[in-house]
């Protein structure tokens, strides 16, 4: 059965399983206090949104969909579709980006793509849906599951503020890689969407407040041999200063024997 997170009640319910059944997000909640919900547009103007977003910053992206809606007010595939492509290249978009959307406006034309389906269909099938058509990656695929139609267990592991808020979260020595990520969500089926949301919120508290605790294992052995390290640094300084006293006090010797 497929879940959604459409409400913040829906969100709310879910973090609460979650935080029953793995006691470690408990404290990440904690800390946090609220996750809020995340939702675009679902269809193909939030999926133009999403492919937009794609290795760019927040304000270069949302400068280049702030002129595509001015033009088009309410986007459509046909729009994009039939567009000519330096039109669209004066909004700001890259080549790739141009292609990508064209050919997922096409695949939406001849009925090869219905993306509304997508929310009822079980988050892997639909992730490898999204991720068969060109230019659609991984990450743009999870985070259109999720903010565009809701999806609870789509799961962004590629995802760099979540894989840090983990991290921190649950005191690991590094950031979990892509597929350490999809190891360590398997635990929170079929909310894994909600963890994402929950994680999102996490790291922008620790990271607002400058908390990044020391790694559990960075220890004992680490702090040992800094500490090595500096009795090994300051020695020669030691043995200098040892040398000076030495030859101060038997200056001073040679004076009281001359008098």
């Amino acid at each position: 059965m497929t879940f959604h997170l459409n409400t913040q009640e829906d969100l709310d319910a879910a973090l609460r399983v979650l935080i029953e059944r793995d006691a470690r997000l408990k404290p990440v909640m904690e800390m946090t206090g609220h996750a809020p919900l995340r939702r675009r547009t679902p269809g193909f103007a939030g999926l133009a949104s999403t492919i937009c977003g794609q290795q760019l910053s927040t304000f270069a992206a949302a400068a280049i969909w702030a002129r595509m809606v001015a033009a088009y007010d309410e986007l459509h595939h046909e729009h994009i579709r039939s567009a000519r492509a330096d039109r669209l290249r004066r909004f700001g978009l890259s080549e790739a980006k141009i292609k990508t959307l064209k050919f997922v406006a096409r695949e939406i034309a001849a009925g090869r793509l219905d993306l509304a389906k997508l929310a009822d269909t079980p988050a892997d099938e639909a992730h490898d849906t999204l991720t068969a058509l060109h230019g659609i990656g991984p990450w743009t695929a999870d985070i259109y599951l999720l903010f565009c139609l809701g999806h609870s267990d789509a799961w962004p592991a590629g995802d760099l503020a979540v894989q840090e808020a983990i991290r921190i979260g649950l005191g690991l020595k590094s950031r979990p890689t892509v597929k350490e990520m999809a190891v360590i969500g398997e635990a929170w089926r079929p909310y894994r969407g909600a963890a994402a949301h929950l994680f999102w919120a996490y790291y922008k508290v620790v990271k607002a407040n400058g908390f990044d605790p020391m790694p559990p294992e960075k220890p004992k052995k680490a702090i040992a041999k800094a500490q090595s390290s500096r009795t090994v640094t300051n020695a020669p300084a030691r043995r200098k200063a040892a040398i000076i006293s030495s030859n101060r006090k038997a200056v001073k010797g040679r004076a009281t024997d001359a008098r």
